[in-house]
Formats: structure tokens, C-alpha cells, sequence
């Protein structure tokens, strides 16, 4: 599988998003629970809120998570077009050609 330089530049762009242990583990909890609020994570966590915040918006601009908003509450859950293109890159590494 060939992989362009828009590709490797969206992928990379994707794995800095998810290269802090928080972050990666705001994904894997999503992946399990399907949609969560955001304050939700911070007990999760042990982390402030602005912390959790400045989290998501990291996963929200990178397009690995998208939201929904319920009154006051902003639930979040996976994006599948972010998360296709890492599983693309992903798979194109483990792939010996």
C-alpha cells in the first residue's frame, strides 16, 4: 500500500494527537463506552477540568473525537474518519511489502 504526503502528514498529525497517556486513554474509554460527557473524565483521571478540557479539544481539532451537546453537558465520542485513516497508517506499517 502506497501512502501519499497528505496521508503521512494527516497520520502524523493523528499520532501527536494521541501520543499523551491521557489523551489515549480518553480514546480507549470512548472505544468501550461509546459516549461520554466531559465531566465525566475528570474523576476518571485525577485531573483538573481545564486539564480534561484542553484534552479533548486537542482530540476534538485533530478529528478523533466529535461531540454532542445535551443542555449544559458536551458529550463526546469516536470520530471513525480520524480513527480509519490511523488504522490506514497503521496497518500500511505492519504490512512488509
Amino acid at each position: 500500500m502506497r501512502v501519499g504526503n497528505d496521508d503521512l502528514t494527516r497520520a502524523a498529525a493523528l499520532f501527536r494527537a494521541m501520543g499523551h497517556p491521557i489523551r489515549l486513554g480518553m480514546l480507549e474509554r470512548l472505544r468501550r463506552e461509546g459516549e461520554i460527557c466531559a465531566c465525566d473524565f475528570t474523576d476518571h483521571f485525577g485531573v483538573s477540568q481545564p486539564t480534561i478540557s484542553g484534552h479533548l479539544r486537542t482530540l476534538r481539532d485533530a478529528g478523533l473525537v466529535r461531540t454532542r451537546r445535551d443542555g449544559t453537558q458536551i458529550c463526546y465520542s469516536l470520530a471513525p474518519d480520524g480513527l480509519e485513516v490511523v488504522r490506514r497508517m497503521s496497518d500500511a506499517l505492519c504490512t512488509a511489502e
